[in-house]
């Protein structure tokens, strides 16, 4: 097998090693790019004209957190706001979005000013060695200077190439040293530029990782938030699980006094009826919105009949009287403006009796209302029960130096117990998680990932074949016409052969994410910044490797044993084949950076996804609630984005020392600056933040970043090695050591910086709130604020951070066990929220919790809605059909009975 074989074959022969699809020629690249630009401008210009009248979306953020968000307001003009978001500072972002925002902006930022200082000298020293050394076949055409690979070598021998004989034990033929050939001289500059842009990049990762660490250490020593008190301590044993017996055991560590200690228990049983009354609530709401229709939604639209009576529906003959409507209807209609409701009452179907073998039609509104009452009184007798321990507690310490001093510290000394680790903050935490085994959290943990392994290997089919699907040559073997018509029509030819290919490659890359944030969220973690931060593990295992491996060292699945079985024979055939596979492909990825940063980036930027799938959200919306979700800021999750930027640049180290490898480095300073701008903007002004990850995610970086490095000196030194500079290529290996020395240095030095904080970086006492705080937030973010018991906002104190401002009155308390039951909303205004003192009393009228029968609904001819055809059994809740008392549990605003 010649090595140089894709060399040799320039003219698009096809060959069957799967790269013919990826090897796109100059005017391919042209056409990328103004495919690139076209997409590109056309998606910035919408957003410019866009903006300033969708607010709601494109400013969503900002009127979500006017009060709390310290940030200048952006104008309305077409281009005005540009120069305001350029001027705002690093320390508006961390004081108005938070460490993990800053940390992902600023290694765009980072990016920025490494591949600049590249271009510079790839540019000014590199390129014109290149282009002495390196004439081109075509004498020195403006496209073959723009496009190296109609670029051949002088004083090479392509006869006299280094070959590899699979079937030859002996592998590769003896041959002479060019590194001392003065013909050859040039081949002295890649290795010096290896050195240079290696020991720039870890020269500047090291500063920036510095700074980074300085920043962090300062935002959380000086803030006052209760998780930065609390640290998780798991692997209780038996004996210690009681909230007692664990303040005591810490407080005797004589390393502060314990506040508060929250044991985990067994919460499912209560966690069940949450989510079931959660789904019986979205029943029951979308029942009375399809009833009520649109007028439902304005509470100027009382519900009252012309002769001021009550809503009928149907062959319903209990009188229904609604105070709030007469409220209403005084305030905000004319006089005698009444409406009726001339529709039939909604009914739906049930399953009962033995084995739920017997059907009944019945009220819905009745029947939903009753299941939501029901719900509510076992969830108020469940609140009271007592659960079974898990292992895992959350204790709250006095002060951020004692809880840091137990976080790093070893408490017990028998394997497996009394595990102390950084807590979650509340609101981040998934409680399901936490009452499951660690042996179950684990296996769960295990499991996934070996099935990401998996599905890795299952992705190279797809993967191959979005390679191949779209060559010319897989449609020369199916479709020998069109193969032929398009060899004749050179443009239409580049768009099937370069573009199509970019985009299913950057299609499957957004759409792959989803997938893995279901595993990842599936997996057993306790917080949602760990899942982030797992997300972006396992999206850019799937870049990285199905994405780069495949389409450089193995090529085509078919190749991949060949490969794995050369490689065993010769350990550096691995560095030929990556050098020799990474030159052909210049190409498409300066292709996929192109389109990834001139194309897509002003797309995210438009938010098109949001702005194409809301007016289906919009259709499918019938309730108030539905309608306030879709208006709600989108999230911004880390996963979906930084694990391609993280892979253009590995591209762009890759690229940056060989021959043209400027023009990686334009376009890839280019992608940084569109993705720096882009992102700041979401992150300020558009899309919120769910996870709280302290930043962690630039350690996750700088190993990425190590990675990358080592991939491109092994792609130098088998650059150098096909060139027959043996000595040249060998002297890469001491850089290779270095770098792995220095991820060894980052692991011992710096990564314990970027998860604790420094006692030494705590400034002052962390000052805090001891209001009692009995309620939480919904159920979906699991937070306990002093706002849910409609307490007023505190003003923010002058230099706090957007942490202290969201986990104010926060305490680390199971959602399920506290939260606030929702009344079903139905007007446009929400309803408050059911208190425990509510339920008490609601349950004390009613007695015992009773379960109701089909014969409660009467019959399906009257909707069950007569009060004489009601029967009430033993096990039926008592009530009464005209009683005018206070509103009833599950009742929703609109009727009262």
């Amino acid at each position: 097998m010649n090595i140089f074989e894709d060399i040799e074959k320039p003219d698009g022969n096809c060959t069957h090693d799967g790269q013919e699809a990826v090897q796109p020629g100059a005017t391919d690249t042209k056409v990328q790019l103004a495919i690139s630009l076209l997409l590109g401008v056309s998606a910035f210009l919408a957003f410019c004209t866009l903006r300033p009248r969708w607010k709601s979306l494109y400013s969503a953020r900002k009127r979500r957190w006017a009060r709390s968000v310290d940030l200048p307001a952006l104008p309305d003009t077409f281009f005005g706001w540009i120069p305001v978001l350029y001027r705002i500072t690093e320390q508006q972002i961390l004081q108005s979005a938070g460490l993990d925002a800053y940390v992902f902006l600023n290694f765009f930022k980072f990016s920025v000013k490494l591949f600049s200082i590249m271009l510079f000298f790839a540019a000014v020293v590199l390129q014109p060695i290149n282009r002495h050394f390196i004439p081109d076949k075509t004498g020195g055409s403006a496209s073959s200077f723009l496009f190296p690979q109609y670029a051949t070598y002088r004083d090479y021998d392509y006869n006299n190439a280094r070959s590899y004989d699979s079937d030859d034990d002996d592998g590769y033929e003896s041959e002479p040293d060019n590194s001392f050939n003065r013909s050859m001289g040039y081949l002295w500059s890649y290795l010096i530029f290896t050195y240079f842009f290696t020991g720039l990049t870890l020269y500047m990762l090291n500063k920036e990782t510095l700074k980074v660490i300085r920043i962090r250490q300062d935002y959380l020593g000086t803030q006052s938030t209760i998780t930065d008190r609390t640290f998780r301590l798991s692997g209780i044993p038996k004996e210690l699980r009681t909230e007692t017996a664990i303040k005591e055991l810490v407080e005797k560590l004589e390393i502060g006094k314990v506040e508060t200690v929250t044991l985990c228990c067994n919460w499912k049983e209560i966690d069940e009826l949450i989510e079931k009354r959660q789904g019986i609530l979205a029943k029951l709401e979308e029942t009375w919105s399809v009833y009520l229709g649109q007028k439902a939604l304005d509470p100027a639209q009382p519900l009252y009949n012309g002769n001021g009576g009550t809503p009928t529906g149907g062959n319903n003959s209990v009188p229904r009287t609604d105070e709030e409507a007469v409220e209403s209807d005084g305030l905000l209609s004319s006089a005698g403006g009444q409406h009726v409701i001339e529709r039939e009452r909604p009914t739906t179907r049930f399953w009962y009796g033995f084995l739920r073998l017997q059907i009944r039609k019945t009220d819905a509104l009745d029947y939903y209302t009753e299941k939501l009452r029901v719900l509510d009184e076992k969830i108020l007798m469940a609140r009271k029960k007592t659960y079974e321990p898990a292992d895992l507690a959350f204790v709250t310490m006095d002060s951020i130096a004692a809880c840091q001093m137990a976080i790093q510290a070893l408490i017990d000394p028998r394997p497996g117990c009394l595990f102390t680790k950084p807590a979650p903050a509340p609101s981040d935490i998934v409680w399901r998680n936490t009452y499951r085994s660690r042996t179950s959290r684990r296996i769960r943990e295990w499991t996934i990932t070996v099935f990401v392994v998996i599905l890795s290997i299952i992705w190279l089919a797809p993967v191959a074949a979005l390679a191949s699907t779209v060559s010319i040559c897989t449609i020369r073997s199916l479709f020998p016409s069109l193969a032929e018509y398009l060899q004749g029509h050179e443009i239409l030819r580049s768009l099937i052969q370069t573009g199509l290919p970019t985009l299913a490659v950057s299609l499957l890359n957004v759409a792959v994410p989803y997938f893995y944030d279901f595993l990842s969220y599936h997996q057993g973690m306790l917080s949602q910044g760990d899942i982030a931060l797992s997300v972006v593990s396992k999206n850019f295992f799937f870049v990285f490797f199905n994405i780069f491996l495949i389409f450089t060292v193995f090529g085509a699945v078919g190749s991949i044993w060949g490969v794995v079985k050369d490689s065993f024979k010769d350990t550096t055939y691995i560095a030929y084949r990556l050098a020799k596979k990474i030159e052909n492909l210049n190409f498409f990825y300066t292709n996929f950076i192109m389109l990834q940063g001139l194309g897509l980036f002003p797309f995210r930027l438009l938010q098109f996804g949001s702005v194409s799938l809301y007016p289906i959200y919009r259709m499918g919306a019938k309730t108030p609630r539905d309608f306030a979700q879709i208006v709600q800021p989108p999230m911004f999750y880390y996963g979906f984005y930084l694990p391609t930027a993280l892979l253009v640049f590995i591209l762009c180290l890759v690229y940056s020392a060989l021959p043209y490898g400027f023009l990686v480095l334009a376009l890839g300073v280019a992608y940084f600056s569109l993705g720096y701008f882009t992102y700041k903007y979401q992150l300020l002004y558009a899309m919120d933040q769910p996870q709280h990850a302290t930043g962690g995610a630039w350690r996750m970086i700088c190993y990425r970043i190590v990675l990358g490095l080592m991939v491109f000196q092994l792609t130098m030194s088998g650059y150098l090695a096909l060139r027959k500079a043996f000595t040249v290529a060998l002297l890469v290996i001491p850089l290779a050591v270095v770098t792995m020395w220095y991820s060894w240095s980052f692991k011992k030095h710096f990564e314990p910086l970027t998860k604790f904080i420094s006692l030494r970086s705590i400034k002052r006492k962390a000052s805090r709130s001891r209001t009692d705080v009995v309620t939480v937030g919904l159920p979906r973010s699991g937070t306990v604020t002093e706002e849910d018991v409609d307490e007023p906002r505190a003003s923010r104190r002058r230099g706090s951070t957007v942490d202290e401002d969201k986990e104010k009155g926060l305490r680390f308390v199971n959602p399920s066990m506290v939260v606030p039951l929702e009344q079903p909303w139905i007007y446009q205004e929400p309803p408050a929220p059911f208190t425990e003192e509510d339920l008490q009393q609601e349950f004390d009228t009613r007695g015992s919790e009773r379960e109701y029968e089909p014969e409660y609904f009467g019959s399906s001819g009257n909707n069950g809605a007569s009060g004489s055809s009601r029967r009430a059994r033993s096990n039926d809740p008592p009530i009464s059909s005209n009683s005018s008392s206070s509103m009833s549990l599950g009742d929703t605003h609109i009727w009262r009975e």
